[in-house]
């Protein structure tokens, strides 16, 4: 059996995570000035942020929610997010009694209105429900944004904004997305907070 160099390996992950890294930033950072200062505009509208994602990107959702609605560098008033994930009577009511697409779409017929932002997190592009609710999303009249990797597989043909992270691999892609997620709430914080 070969014997598996793990040190060599860590800093193998560590390289290859930093150059997805720079080259996402690189590749994104237009779009997510973008999508900051429309999240401010949707904040001082009275809008709020609706979150959403599948397992890892679940977890993403209720990050940001809490980063939004506690703080995150600043001591400040809090700002208006809600993660889909986290009302396990809603999630199952819905996955029962209809179907599991339709478990975030619901949610935001429910909570959305026109001029909120409805945040969809996939790392394939492909969930059908993150997909279903963006699209509801959009019909109401949210904008919608996709944090999504490589292609972004179907979220294209339903965001107004669609963030990349340039990998194929999901431990990278949820690398990049915890990146996006600290550099939102931080620029969020600062163009809302700085007076």
């Amino acid at each position: 059996m070969k014997k598996i160099d793990l040190k060599k390996k860590i800093f193998n992950i560590l390289e290859t995570s930093r150059e997805v890294q720079k080259k996402f930033i690189e590749l994104e950072t237009e779009k997510i000035i973008e999508v900051v200062l429309l999240a401010k505009k949707v904040i001082s509208r009275n809008g709020k942020i609706l979150i959403f994602g599948n397992g890892g990107s679940a977890a993403d959702a209720q990050h940001l929610a809490a980063e939004l609605v506690n703080r995150f560098k600043k001591e400040r008033a809090p700002l208006p997010a809600i993660a889909l994930t986290t009302d396990t009577s809603i999630l199952t009511a819905i996955a029962n009694d209809y179907d599991f697409s339709q478990i975030f779409s619901k949610q935001i017929l429910a909570l959305g209105k026109k001029g909120d932002m409805a945040l969809g997190i996939s790392t394939s592009g492909k969930s059908s429900n993150v997909i279903s609710a963006l699209k509801v999303a959009k019909e109401i009249g949210l904008y919608t944004v996709g944090l999504s990797g490589g292609d972004g597989g179907l979220m294209k043909d339903v965001c107004d904004y669609l963030i990349l992270v340039p990998s194929f691999e999901t431990p990278r892609i949820q690398e990049g997305h915890l990146l996006f997620l600290h550099i939102f709430s931080e620029l969020l914080e600062e163009i809302i907070f700085s007076q």
